[in-house]
Formats: C-alpha cells, structure tokens, sequence
C-alpha cells in the first residue's frame, strides 16, 4: 500500500466523521476543531547502520488536546506518511473517547521495514526515535504516551522507557512515559494479548445481541460460529485463539503474507501457531488446503470475517466478493468507507475499527494507572477478598452442614490477580462502550455501528471543548 492506499485511509476516516457530524448537534466551529489535528511533527535523523548513516523519516501526530496526555502507539513500516499517521491519531481521539479512556489521540511512525534491521539497529532507531521525541516535549507521563503498533512490540517500549529515564532526570512517573512494556519493566500483565481479547468481546456483543442478530439470519451466541481470520500477528492470532477457547467459534480459513488455509471443518489455532512457529509459514498446515492468493480466505462464507492486518483490504475493487455476515475490524481502517456502503446496502454488519481493538488502550490505560500509583493491581486487596471469601464459605459450610472439597473452595475464595482484574475492567469497558452504541442506533434510527459510534465519541470531545470550558 503506497502513499495513495494512505490517503484513501486519511479520506475514508474524514468521510465517516462528516457523516456521522450530521447526526450532531455540535456547531460547525467545534466540528472542525474535533476533526483537525492539533500538531503534526515531522523529523528526519542520522542513525549510524552497519558503518554508514541512514537518514530516516518519522512522525508523531498529537490529533486532540481535550484531554492530556495524548495516547496512541508507534508503527514501524516502509508504508509509513503524514496521512496515514495523521488518520491513526485521528481514530485514536475517538477510540479513547468512545471508551471512556481519558486521553486525546495520537500516532507515532517510522518509515522502515523492521525486517531489514538487526535487534541492535532497532535499538539504535528507536533511541533516536525518543531522544527527537523528548527534545520537542512529545513525550511524556502527562504530555504523550506512546504504545506499541504495527512492526513494535514490549522490546521497544522498553527501549523507550530507559532512553526517557535517562534524558528525563528524577521524573518519579518516568515509567508511565509509554505503555506496551514488558512486565519486568513495570508493564502489566494482559497487555499483549488486550486487542486481541478486546475484538472478541466486541464480537462476543455483537452475536449475544438478538436484534442484530437476526438481521443476518444468524441464532444468538457465540458457539459454532464460523471465522475467518486475516493476519497471524499479535491481534489476530490473540483475537483467533480466544474467539476460539472462550467463544467455542471455529477458525475455518486464516491468511498471512505468504497465502492462505482453509479447512470447512475447522482450524485449530494453537496447532496453527505452533506450525507457524516451526516453519514460519503458515502454509502446508495438516489437514488444511492451500490457498494461493492469500486474499482468497476474504472471500469465503463465513458468519464473522476478522481483518487484523493493514488499512484498505476491502474496497471497491472486491467488496462484492465478500460473504462473511459480519465483519469484525481488529486492525485499524481494513475497509474504505466506499466499500463499507456496499457492504451495508449487502446487509453485512460491521464492527468498527475504533470500537473493535480499542483492548489495546484500554489496558494500557491501566497500566498508565498503574504505573502513576505505583502499585501493582490486587496487590492491596487481593489476600482480604480471599479471607472475606472464606469466611462466607465456612459460613455456609456451618449452615448447611456440608463441607465443600480443597478444589472447590479454592475456586470459591480466588482473589483476583493481575491479570482477572485486567480482564474484568477490559470486558465491563467494551460491554459499556456496545451499550453506548447501541442506544444511539436506536436514539436516532441509525443504520450501521460505525456512524453510532462516531457520534457517541464526538459528542464526548465536543462536551469536553464547550462544558469544561476546554474551547474559549
């Protein structure tokens, strides 16, 4: 996808705000200033790569300062510019707000392949990255608060944090400058698998939603469900393995960037990961066919379709070949807006972007949250539940006269780690953001999820501008 496939990107979020602005009764002043990006940041620097320099291009765009600190993750990709960086803040400004997350949007890049570059030239990208970021204050506790994307991981949101350390001084939240770290490194557990877990609670919605439902011919609930993921990365390979251990769904068809498999009778994806793993490919998997084209496995009946790879997969040229009921946007912008009025006028639902990963910000809010406090979730109240638990158990052992097994009352008395209480917060947020979309649908007889969302979200930033006297 070249500079044009990202401004098709640009253009299609900047589409979907003005249709759904027509459903606001935000003025036209507010309007543009909700649309605009607020700082737009673009560097070039040397970093020294085997003997010789390289000058590289990168962004860091803060779309929204309705709230502060700015949040949103850091791309590496040779696809990377000022448009498709600017529409990534921009989905960022809405996503936290549809969600409830206090922060304003924003979106870093550098445009390199990360495949080209050994673990140490990384480092070397990444700690030039920062030291730019932090030289014109775009990086922060309370300022900016940078993530992991496409082409980044934990590896480097370290690298972040210790480069943020050391030109930060005795900044006692120095650990909250970025989020997506390692545990080790003051992250938090649940983190990585966050997008993906969070895609299938917005699924999990969506299919327990019996009027939704049945616009697609489809029965209530989860099980038996056939998907199709495209894209084994980090999100869809988390997105495929819980729809799958959780959801009881059944994974008939995945792609990845070498091609396709497809098994009617289903996949099994830790098997799948596994054989990834051996041969890196997902090619040649037992019992599964090969598809050549690896967009092939978009185009195959499905009841949920789940993109998790780049923008501007379903478009013009092959939304007519999609048979998916519903289509769950795990990666940000997989459908231009022309090819989502076909796939409306087709009567296929779509969970958007902004809504179905936002797992991702969610829990690095908690980590956030984590790391200004200082302490470690459960780590206060965990042994009083257990003990409060036990309590009640021996209670009702006294009352009743029967005495529960060691594994029952273990299962009974469980305080919650890390980990469930990261679950828990995730689910309760995506659950409420559904419900929040949902009653604008009905509020205002809106068609499609994508709409109801935007305007759930603009109205939260416009109320922030004029209430809270943000906007003079």
């Amino acid at each position: 996808m070249g500079k044009e496939g990202n401004n098709k990107f640009f253009e299609s979020v900047s589409a979907n705000f003005d249709k759904a602005a027509a459903y606001t009764h935000v003025s036209q002043g507010i309007l543009q200033q909700i649309k605009a990006s607020n700082a737009v940041y673009k560097m070039n620097f040397p970093v020294k790569i085997g003997g010789k320099y390289e000058v590289l291009e990168a962004y860091r765009v803060q779309h929204s300062h309705h709230r502060l600190p700015t949040k949103g993750g850091i791309r590496y990709s040779s696809k990377v510019n000022q448009e498709e960086v600017m529409a990534l803040a921009a989905l960022m400004t809405y996503k936290c707000a549809l969600v409830d997350v206090p922060f304003g949007g924003a979106k870093g890049g550098v445009k390199i392949s990360p495949r080209e570059y050994t673990p140490s030239q990384l480092e070397r990208i990444t700690r030039r990255y920062t030291t730019e970021l932090v030289k014109k204050n775009f990086i922060g506790p309370g300022l900016d608060v940078p993530a992991p994307d496409y082409g980044t991981g934990p590896r480097e949101m370290g690298w972040i944090l210790d480069t943020y350390r050391i030109l930060a001084g005795d900044d006692i939240n120095a650990n909250a400058c970025v989020t997506g770290k390692p545990v080790q490194l003051n992250g938090i557990n649940g983190r990585t698998e966050a997008t993906g877990r969070g895609v299938y609670y917005a699924i999990r919605c969506l299919l327990e939603d019996k009027a939704m439902v049945k616009k697609v011919g489809l029965e209530p609930g989860t099980e038996n469900k056939k998907i199709i993921v495209q894209g084994l990365g980090n999100v869809g390979s988390y997105s495929a393995s819980i729809c799958q251990d959780e959801g009881k769904m059944m994974v008939i068809a995945v792609s990845e960037f070498e091609g396709g498999i497809y098994n009617p009778e289903g996949i099994d994806i830790h098997s799948l990961l596994q054989h990834k793993a051996k041969t890196g490919s997902i090619m040649d998997f037992p019992n599964a066919q090969n598809l050549k084209d690896r967009n092939e496995a978009l185009y195959l009946p499905c009841d949920v379709l789940i993109p998790a790879a780049l923008e501007n997969q379903i478009h013009e040229d092959n939304v007519d070949r999609i048979q998916a009921k519903i289509i769950a946007e795990a990666a940000n912008g997989p459908i231009t807006s022309e090819a989502e009025k076909i796939l409306l006028e087709k009567n296929i639902l779509v969970i958007p972007d902004f809504y179905a990963n936002a797992g991702g910000v969610t829990v690095s809010y908690f980590e956030w949250l984590k790391n200004l406090d200082h302490v470690r979730f459960g780590r206060v109240d965990k042994r009083f539940n257990e003990q409060s638990y036990s309590n009640i158990v021996d209670y009702m052992e006294k009352l009743t006269g029967k005495t529960v097994t060691k594994m029952e009352r273990s299962l009974l008395t469980k305080g919650g780690d890390e980990i469930d209480l990261v679950r828990s917060g995730l689910e309760e947020t995506m659950i409420n953001a559904y419900d929040q979309i949902r009653i604008q649908m009905k509020k205002q007889n809106i068609p499609d999820m994508r709409t109801a969302a935007f305007v759930v979200a603009i109205n939260k930033v416009a109320m922030d501008y004029t209430q809270l006297g943000v906007f003079p």
